[in-house]
């Protein structure tokens, strides 16, 4: 065709500028380019290729360069192969960790020595400093940190060896005290025995005293430790004066019997029985006196039975931690007047106290099994197999929560300084996992931030090499090329990346701003390409030359200067809409300026007017009857019904089959109705082909002219059907196609004559309403369904179920009965998995609370063997509902699930 075609030439635009979007491969440059540098890397430049470069890097890097020229070899080499650059780059990354630890070694050996060097050392500072530099990755495993971190453990051993030892000397004390007073109740001779021995434990205590507090750690211990030795001093020093003053006075009044008894009950009466006294009645007691003695024990029992109260209330509440000081006030009372207490007071005082020590005994008791419970687990961080430790940060959020777990343990009870130590210790070992992550961590961190830093030097550097080129399509992929290795450059904390990130934005819109111009430019003149397309295509006579003209220059503008792919798209459609309206408008001039339209195109004219018109009305019944009408109406039926004219002798069969001459029919209409979906008009039938039989043309003797055409005259004896008598009803279709006959057509579906344009478009857009409303019926007709089956459920009256036939093909007449039977029943309790199956079934979402019920019945659904699914059983499953009582929110979802299954 010598025309000029719109619409090709408006898709080819699209097609050549995707090839010249395809990227191409640059050229590599020549291997054995000189460089200044080669000479020094031992020929690492000059290498042929990128396997050789690196092995002379390595080299290279064992003669132990300078920093200075590791680091101007790597930024020149990194450049040109990033491969070979990598030994170097993991080289002076090393040296940067190294460097990097060594200040951190320094900073933390000073903080160290502050702490030893201090002459009160803070425990907690101690353990803080160990667990704070394993955070902030220093070497703790190298000299000097090593050493310092031994000492300073030694010094913390100490100083809590120290305030162990106090309180083993306030245990001593205490023990020293309790022998003393079981001493005063036996006899004053036995007491004078142990005398000389309980003097020297005495000296003895006081001594192992007095020479704590002259220990060089001394004044690290705790607070509370020093009031606490002075306390025990004071108490055994007073214990000890009382008891060498009473035992001096009973053996003064057992040598002298006019002396004074002394103060301990027990020796007094062992001395009047010596002096033959009665020891019942130890002295007259005069009226006054009874009365005081009554008093103060009646004050003494209201004391008493007042704590006592206290104590029997904590115990009944469960009170752990008010238990103990109760208890203590009870005993304290007994300890001080317990002979001034009835026996029955004292009784119920001596249950409750023993109630009392059961229960500090099952706390203590169950603090310490927790403890060992946690002890257990953090020595069992390590002693898991070597693949199946935990990993640094799930180690350290098991570290937190086990610590955490121990301080609530001791909230509640006395503290376990042996199983502290322990725990502490494996958490200790546990944590150096926790060490090596980090220092991970942070080594990982250094390594992406540089990274990023040397991207952004290397896009600064691109920039400043591309300051002059044109080439825009090539900038574009190279600046994509350097966000995606932005993207992938691994992962930076926080503030690292919002430190870094305006930098690399700032770098990115400088490498971008001479390309936004050219952007701007070439979208301008894009503008102007737009401007002229509207006007040629407003001008009365449309010039096909200057529209080819005008895509070319377009094409040319979208191949030197690429813009972002949506903006392209919507200048691209701006830039063809006026060309295609006017093309458009010029196929519609020419349909307009033709004849009438033909016999068949009126018929399928009024077929979709009266489809329309159906459409309109919204009677299904109509709406199909028109659509089989104007299907008729397309295959011709009612033409095909004509007779048909016999043909003309002599004629052109070219024109007898194919209605108007070649030469009517415009040749710029030739394209436009190549597009066209319409049939071609059918041929009329031929007179069936003759078969023609190919015979030999020779005298040969022996041969016979009947015989048909073929390899030794075997041909023929191929069986009907076979492969050789198919090849030659081909060839004998070929030959009949070649006479004018068409037999392989009437195997081809029948379709009607071709349409114009104006009846294929009526047609199409009746047939798209019709269909339409076809659905819009269809869903109408099925909400009325639902909604008289609901109606029906909350009346319980089968008479208004709508029939079988309404309810789909997927509800039976059996289906509906059992439906009719459930509604005419009495009301039954339903079954919360009734629902949720149906749900199921329908595949629809459940309500919120109930989505829990509905994950356990699909568990269970999956343990049931042979047991029939949702989908099989919806219909039971509905029966079931509708014979249970009306529920709004079943009818809810009772409809939710039947829209989906009725449908199906």
């Amino acid at each position: 065709m010598s025309l000029f075609s719109p619409r090709k030439a408006l898709s080819s635009s699209n097609v050549s500028e995707s090839a010249v979007n395809t990227p191409t491969t640059p050229k590599p440059a020549g291997p054995n380019a000189a460089h200044p540098l080669d000479a020094l890397t031992g020929g690492a430049f000059s290498a042929p290729t990128s396997g050789e470069r690196a092995a002379r890097i390595r080299d290279w890097l064992a003669s132990e360069p300078a920093l200075e020229q590791m680091n101007e070899v790597f930024k020149e080499l990194s450049h040109r192969d990033r491969g070979a650059a990598k030994p170097l780059k993991e080289k002076l990354d090393e040296l940067k960790r190294q460097k990097s630890q060594e200040q951190m070694s320094v900073e933390w050996a000073q903080k160290a020595q502050a702490l030893i060097e201090q002459p009160r050392l803070n425990l907690a500072d101690a353990l803080a400093w160990q667990r704070d530099a394993a955070r902030a990755g220093a070497p703790l495993s190298r000299e000097p940190l090593a050493a310092l971190r031994q000492s300073l453990a030694e010094r913390v051993k100490a100083v809590e060896d120290l305030q162990h030892r106090v309180q083993v000397e306030r245990e001593a004390a205490v023990l020293i005290a309790q022998r003393i007073e079981v001493l005063s109740t036996k006899s004053w001779r036995d007491a004078q025995q142990m005398v000389d021995t309980l003097r020297a434990d005495v000296a003895q205590w006081q001594q192992q005293a007095q020479a704590l507090p002259q220990d060089p750690q001394w004044p690290s211990v705790d607070v509370k430790f020093p009031p606490m030795l002075d306390a025990s001093r004071q108490q055994l020093q007073l214990v000890w004066e009382a008891f060498e003053a009473a035992l001096a006075q009973t053996v003064a009044a057992d040598a002298s019997p006019q002396a004074p008894l002394p103060a301990v009950p027990v020796w007094a009466d062992e001395l009047r029985a010596a002096r033959g006294l009665d020891v019942a009645a130890p002295a007259e007691k005069t009226p006054q006196d009874t009365k005081a003695q009554q008093e103060r024990r009646a004050r003494v029992a209201a004391e008493l039975e007042q704590a006592l109260a206290v104590l029997e209330r904590e115990l009944a509440e469960g009170h752990g931690k008010a238990t103990p000081k109760a208890a203590a006030d009870v005993r304290a009372l007994l300890k001080s007047h317990g002979r001034l207490v009835p026996a029955a007071l004292d009784a119920r005082a001596q249950a409750a106290l023993g109630q009392a020590g059961e229960l500090e005994g099952w706390q203590r008791w169950r603090a310490d099994q927790l403890r060992e419970e946690l002890v257990a687990k953090a020595e069992a961080l390590l002693q898991a197999p070597e693949g199946q430790r935990l990993g640094g940060r799930k180690m350290q959020e098991t570290l937190r929560g086990l610590r955490e777990q121990w301080k609530t343990t001791d909230q509640g009870g006395q503290p376990n300084h042996a199983l502290w130590k322990r725990f502490d210790e494996a958490c200790t070992e546990a944590h150096k996992v926790v060490e090596a992550w980090l220092v991970q961590v942070r080594q990982q961190s250094e390594a992406h931030k540089a990274q990023r830093a040397a991207i952004i030097e290397e896009l600064r550097a691109w920039t400043q090499a591309h300051a002059e080129s044109t080439d825009w399509k090539a900038q574009v992929r190279e600046l994509h090329a350097f966000s995606e290795r932005w993207r992938e450059a691994g992962h930076l904390s926080e503030k690292a990346f919002a430190d870094i990130q305006p930098v690399w934005k700032e770098a990115m819109h400088a490498a971008h701003a001479r390309l936004e111009v050219a952007q701007a430019e070439s979208t301008a003149r894009r503008k102007a390409l737009i401007e002229e397309a509207t006007a040629l295509g407003a001008a009365p006579q449309l010039r096909i030359d200057a529209v080819k003209a005008l895509q070319q220059r377009w094409q040319a503008e979208a191949h030197a200067v690429p813009l972002e792919r949506k903006h392209e798209q919507k200048l691209w459609e701006a830039f063809r809409q006026p060309i295609d309206e006017a093309f458009a408008r010029k196929s519609s001039e020419r349909e307009k300026a033709s004849s009438a339209l033909n016999a068949h195109d009126q018929r399928v004219l009024d077929a979709s007017r009266a489809l329309e018109a159906a459409s309109a009305s919204g009677d299904a019944q109509r709406i199909r009857t028109a659509m089989t009408e104007l299907e008729q109406a397309l295959a011709g039926q009612a033409q095909a019904a004509a007779p048909v004219p016999a043909p003309v002798v002599g004629a052109d069969p070219a024109t007898s089959a194919s209605g108007p001459a070649a030469e009517d029919v415009p040749a710029e209409n030739a394209d436009a109705d190549a597009d066209k979906a319409a049939p071609a008009r059918p041929a009329p039938p031929a007179a069936a082909p003759k078969k023609v039989v190919a015979v030999r043309g020779d005298d040969r003797p022996g041969m016979k002219k009947a015989e048909p055409a073929g390899r030794d005259g075997r041909r023929g004896d191929r069986p009907e059907g076979g492969r050789r008598d198919a090849s030659g009803a081909a060839r004998a279709g070929r030959d009949a196609r070649g006479s004018g006959a068409t037999p392989w057509r009437e195997e081809r579906e029948p379709r009607g004559p071709r349409l114009g344009d104006a009846a294929f478009r009526a047609q199409r857009q009746a047939i798209e309403a019709a269909q339409a409303s076809l659905r819009k019926l269809a869903a109408q007709a099925h909400g009325e369904v639902l909604t008289q089956l609901m109606t029906a459920w909350q009346q319980r009256d089968a008479g208004q179920l709508p029939s079988a036939q309404a309810l789909g093909p997927r509800v039976s007449a059996g289906n509906r009965a059992a439906w009719s039977a459930a509604l005419s029943g009495g009301a039954v309790p339903l079954s919360g998995e009734t629902l949720l199956r149906l749900e199921m079934a329908a595949d629809v979402p459940t309500p919120a609370e109930h989505l829990s019920e509905r994950r356990m019945l699909q568990l269970q659904l999956l343990t049931r063997r042979h047991a029939a699914a949702p989908a099989e059983t919806w219909v039971e499953d509905v029966a079931a509902v509708l014979a249970s009582s009306h529920d709004a929110a079943a009818e809810r979802r009772l409809q939710n699930a039947l829209k989906v299954l009725l449908k199906r």
